[in-house]
């Protein structure tokens, strides 16, 4: 044991089963000596055992004592495997005095591998590597305290006979290490061989290359060969000059052989992925600009006269069809060009043009994950345009006659920029909007008029006489009852206006600050707004659009308000924080005002108590 490893009395005990606990481990070696603390090392998250412990023992005495009698001895049927405590990662990391041996017999385990090799130096680990079900796979690893016990082992045992195998023992490298060169190589894929060939062929077939450590045919439980095997050369320049000589030959009335180096399959997978990757990619260039996609093609046209009517604009190197199963077309097909210009030629004059009875789509072909990144770019556009257009009321370019709605959802009925809603008194669940008399605020929310007046219908073309006014827009309709209203010419006229639904606030709604909601009230924004009931958000609404019409039009303020209060709580909010658009909302309620004043109101006949 040398000065570095009796720093501590602490062992480091791999290769244990999952279900190994503390208690374990201290029946085992609490019989050495005493033992100071034991830890299994688990996962952070899912407490599951790692596969290795640390038992730390008060003498050093014991601890070596453990480290000889106890290791690779079999703790719950799993052999485990016992080293010093390394506390400098360097030893493991840069792999100073670690052997590699391959072509090991199947009854050799960690044991036998530990006293095979403990002749040439001090061990500090020893593995032999085994499958899930226990079975030895041939390798395993062999760790000295300096690199010179190492070369002396690789020197002493390379190539020495161990039950009846020749094992072969090299430095140990590093995955990092053997991805940069294919130097380490030795070990060849051979597919296509015939049902006659054995291990005993298959090795006399590569013997004039080199020395074969081992050959194998890969069988099937009852015996009968897959058809492929690997070879294992000694060095890695034996295993090249065989790949290059035996791929692709033939042997007697045999298939061709195929020979590759041997992969593990995830790997082979990921290479093959690549490989079609950069396939596909390159393919795609080559025909990007002179491939074309014909589309909305008559189910007689088949691929001669596909070819003939793209002809006058270029030489076409192929064209096809797509078919389906039952070999119909599909309605659409490809035409590849021999250069760019003559396939622009072709998109220009064909696109659009009669063929067979319908009108052809011609456009450069696109693969699959450009035209997905086209059409996403475009919804997204749509989108943006689409939550624009209700908040602002503006239009995108080549639009224009469009009719200007509320949000989809909202309920409210359709209206266009200029047109006016008088509120009605009565809707069908009693008094839905505020009632404005001259020079009043708004009622607060839960008031209601008490009284009610009905007064005689006017007959149909009888004229309306004129009534003075000076009253509210709530009392002239009051008045006049739910049908008797009076427009203003060129407004949308019905029997009967629906009141104003409540309707949600987009909680998005771009606002450039928020508007300040007065005593009892947050600031008025789109938040803020939607936490309200519809009767208060109307309410408050009504107050900051009061507020401030009444500062340029205090006279027509109480009808304005009452009038603007027919649109929806999103544009009112618009309103109230874009004085330009408040501005142009009051010029158009001032002239729908005062082309109703032009018109004589009905003379009530009777007045009915109340």
């Amino acid at each position: 044991m040398s000065a570095a490893t009796v720093a501590s009395a602490s062992l480091y005990v791999g290769d244990l089963h999952p279900e190994v606990t503390e208690p374990m481990l201290f029946e085992i070696f609490s019989p050495v000596g005493p033992v100071a603390s034991i830890r299994v090392c688990r996962d952070n998250i899912t407490r599951r055992s790692l596969g290795y412990a640390y038992v730390n023992f008060h003498n050093i005495i014991d601890a070596e004592r453990a480290l000889e009698t106890h290791n690779c001895v079999p703790i719950l049927n799993k052999t485990c495997r016992i080293m010093w405590k390394q506390r400098d990662p360097s030893m493991r990391k840069t792999g100073v005095g670690n052997v590699f041996i391959k072509c090991l017999d199947e009854s050799i385990d960690n044991r036998t591998l530990n006293d095979t090799f403990s002749a040439f130096g001090n061990i500090l680990s020893c593995k032999v590597a085994f499958d899930d079900q226990g079975v030895s796979k041939g390798y395993g690893y062999v760790q000295y305290e300096t690199q010179e016990e190492a070369d002396h082992a690789i020197a002493q045992v390379n190539g020495m006979e161990i039950k009846k195998k020749i094992v072969h023992v090299q430095r140990f490298l590093p995955r990092s290490e053997r991805e940069k060169s294919n130097n380490f190589l030795t070990n060849i894929y051979v597919k296509h061989l015939d049902p006659s060939v054995d291990n005993e062929k298959l090795k006399e077939l590569f013997s004039e290359y080199g020395v074969i450590t081992s050959a194998v045919v890969m069988r099937k439980e009852e015996g009968v060969s897959k058809g492929f095997g690997f070879v294992y050369f000694e060095k890695h320049e034996m295993a090249k000059e065989a790949l290059a000589q035996m791929n692709g030959k033939v042997i007697g009335e045999q298939q061709a052989l195929y020979c590759a180096w041997a992969e593990k399959k995830k790997k082979r997978q990921q290479r093959l992925q690549r490989e079609r990757e950069q396939k596909r990619v390159e393919q795609s260039l080559k025909y990007q600009y002179i491939n074309l996609y014909v589309k909305n093609l008559d189910d007689s046209v088949d691929e001669e006269k596909l070819r003939k009517a793209f002809e006058p604009y270029g030489t076409i190197t192929s064209a096809k069809i797509s078919t389906d199963e039952k070999g119909l077309s599909k309605g659409f097909g490809y035409v590849c060009f021999s250069t760019p210009e003559e396939a622009t030629k072709a998109v220009t004059a064909m696109n659009g043009t009669m063929f067979f009875t319908k009108p052809l789509f011609v456009a450069l072909h696109q693969n699959k994950e450009a035209r997905r990144a086209q059409l996403q770019a475009q919804f997204a556009q749509h989108q943006k345009i689409n939550m624009r257009m209700p908040m602002t009321g503006q239009m995108p370019p080549g639009m224009t006659g469009m009719p200007f709605m509320y949000p989809p959802g909202a309920g409210g009925p359709v209206q266009r920029p200029g047109m006016f809603f008088y509120p009605s008194a009565v809707g069908p669940t009693g008094p839905q909007a505020p009632r404005w008399a001259n020079n009043q605020r708004m009622p607060m929310a839960g008031q209601r008029q008490q009284r009610r007046r009905q007064v005689q219908q006017p007959q149909p073309g009888q004229p309306i006489p004129q009534q003075g006014g000076g009253q509210g827009v709530g009392q002239s309709q009051q008045r006049r009852g739910v049908s008797g209203f009076k427009y203003a010419p060129n407004v949308r006229n019905r029997d009967q206006v629906q009141p104003p639904q409540a309707m949600p606030v987009a909680m998005n709604m771009p606002m450039p600050m928020g508007v300040s909601g007065g005593p009892g009230f947050p600031d008025l924004t789109a938040a803020s707004l939607a936490s309200l009931p519809p009767t208060a958000q109307k309410q408050l609404l009504g107050e900051k659009l009061f507020a401030q019409i009444s500062v340029t039009h205090a006279e027509q303020a109480p009808k304005i308000t009452g009038m603007l209060l027919e649109l929806d709580n999103s544009e009112l909010l618009h309103l109230l924080v874009t004085a330009d658009a408040l501005q142009a909302k009051i010029v158009e309620a001032l002239t729908a005002l005062n082309a109703s004043a032009a018109i004589p109101e009905p003379q009530p006949s009777g007045i009915v108590s109340e």
